[in-house]
C-alpha cells in the first residue's frame, strides 16, 4: 500500500501564492510519477500539474507560468509551488502518486483564491 499525504492548502488573496506538498509513504518501490489534480464541486477532475520519476512535467496550460511541480531527489515528495493564484484555481487539490498501473491518491486540500 501507499499512502500520499498532502498539505498547504489555504485561503488567499488573487496574486498571491501557496505551496502544496505531497509525500508518499509505504510499501513502494522504483521510479513513479506524482502531481495534482483539482476539482471544483460539480466540475470535472482536471489534471494541473506532473512529474515524473525522471522529472519531466507537464502541466494544464492554463497554469503555464505560474505554478511549478519539483520533487525531492529521493521521488517520495513533491510540491506544487502555485503563484499569481487567480480564483479560478479555487478548488480542492488531489495529490497523486502512480506506480505502475495503480494510482494512489491524497486527502485533498482545499484551495481558495477570494478578494
Amino acid at each position: 500500500q501507499v499512502h500520499m499525504v498532502e498539505s498547504g492548502g489555504g485561503l488567499v488573496q488573487p496574486g498571491g501564492s501557496l505551496r502544496l506538498s505531497c509525500e508518499a509513504s509505504g510499501i513502494f518501490f522504483g521510479i513513479f510519477s506524482m502531481g495534482w489534480y483539482r476539482q471544483v464541486p460539480g466540475q470535472v477532475y482536471e489534471l494541473v500539474a506532473k512529474i515524473t520519476g525522471d522529472s519531466r512535467t507537464n502541466y494544464k496550460d492554463s497554469v503555464k507560468g505560474r505554478f511549478t511541480i519539483s520533487r525531492e531527489e529521493h521521488k517520495n515528495m513533491a510540491y506544487l509551488q502555485m503563484n499569481d493564484l487567480q480564483p479560478e484555481d479555487t478548488a480542492v487539490y488531489y495529490c497523486f502518486g502512480n506506480v505502475g498501473n495503480r494510482d494512489y491518491w491524497g486527502q485533498g486540500t482545499q484551495v481558495t483564491v477570494s478578494s
